[in-house]
């Protein structure tokens, strides 16, 4: 089976209120059970606010480090699963329900072996 890359992008700003947040977080639990009943799911992880990401490059032999995340904009990678798929849209159906779930944008890409 194929391996997806499901990216979740979120709005920048501070973290969403309780009364918010908990239902979503709760239909994600709900989500990713359902992925690993289905042998579909490989790992999950909620990502730290852009801020606190770490951009390293070399440039003519030398370390150039800067803070902050690689690109700006208004929204942000916040999270991402990997799943295995028997094909793309498999694939697209576990989006669907993520961005049900979620609220929000949910990129597709598969992942190169």
């Amino acid at each position: 089976m194929k391996q997806y890359l499901l990216s979740v992008y979120q709005p920048d700003g501070g973290r969403p209120p309780a009364e918010v947040l908990d239902p979503i977080m709760q239909g994600l639990q709900r989500l990713n059970d359902d992925l690993r009943a289905a042998g579909a799911w490989v790992f999950a992880a909620g990502l730290h606010a852009p801020e606190t990401a770490t951009v390293v490059r070399v440039r003519d032999g030398q370390d150039l480090v800067t803070d902050g995340p690689f690109t700006e904009g208004k929204e942000h990678l916040g999270g991402f699963t990997v799943i295995q798929a028997p094909d793309l849209d498999a694939a697209l159906r576990w989006a669907r329900r993520m961005a049900d779930v979620t609220t929000l944008p949910i990129e597709v890409r598969p992942i190169a072996s």
